[in-house]
């Protein structure tokens, strides 16, 4: 997929000012978790033997896809949006329990996704050190999203210590929790303020959930592609 990076006009978008106040004058980020109810996107995957974590990554991506708030980024001094981000996860080792991140280009349709992300791990799953596919970098537009599967948590916050302009979303999702008859599974974003409000958040996760709750939708259109 060809990636295009927009450049931003400060003067002209809605906004600009929140932006400088709260990169310059006021600099803040926030976090927040939430629970999601994923009862039938399990249930939906595992009918059709599809794993949940790929599922999960593509699904978060294409709904922070949606909003150009979730993808500022400052390129070369220049402030401006990528026109799709990519997941950047981490991969887990069991043989000596560390991470390694690896990514997986998105695709609009998720059986294509799926299938890329399927190739990383068969070629890539076993190479130890910070990244597994270490012959090349992480691309520009890619963001942070993992999971947490071993505890359920009713909050998680990254923090970043180093002094660099960063404005994407950082997601976690953690343990699953069943609650009379629900399959539940928290998750947490942080954002930067300087381009993320409230209501940014709220349309991501009410998406989100929708699609969660009628997974049908998009994976049996992607089947039939």
């Amino acid at each position: 997929m060809d990636v295009k990076f927009n450049p931003i006009d400060l003067q002209t978008w809605p906004h600009g000012q929140m932006f400088y106040y709260f990169s310059k004058m006021a600099p803040t980020g926030y976090s927040l978790t939430v629970d999601l109810d994923v009862t039938m996107m399990k249930a939906a995957l595992k009918n059709r033997k599809i794993k949940f974590f790929p599922a999960y990554l593509w699904l978060t991506t294409k709904m922070l896809n949606r909003q150009v708030e979730f993808k500022v980024a400052m390129v070369d001094s220049v402030l401006g949006y990528w026109d799709v981000l990519t997941p950047l996860y981490a991969t887990f080792h069991e043989d000596d329990k560390t991470i390694s991140l690896m990514w997986t280009e998105y695709d609009d349709t998720f059986s294509f996704f799926y299938d890329s992300y399927l190739e990383n791990q068969q070629q890539y799953s076993n190479h130890h050190g910070l990244l597994s596919q270490s012959d090349r970098l992480p691309p520009a537009n890619s963001y942070t999203v993992s999971s947490l599967p071993w505890v359920g948590f009713k909050h998680f916050a990254f923090h970043s210590y180093e002094n660099k302009p960063y404005y994407f979303p950082t997601i976690e999702a953690g343990k699953f929790i069943e609650n009379n008859e629900k399959i539940m599974m928290p998750l947490s974003i942080t954002v930067h303020h300087a381009t993320t409000d409230g209501w940014h958040i709220k349309t991501f996760l009410a998406d989100l959930q929708h699609d969660m709750n009628h997974p049908e939708i998009w994976i049996d259109e992607s089947a039939t592609i």
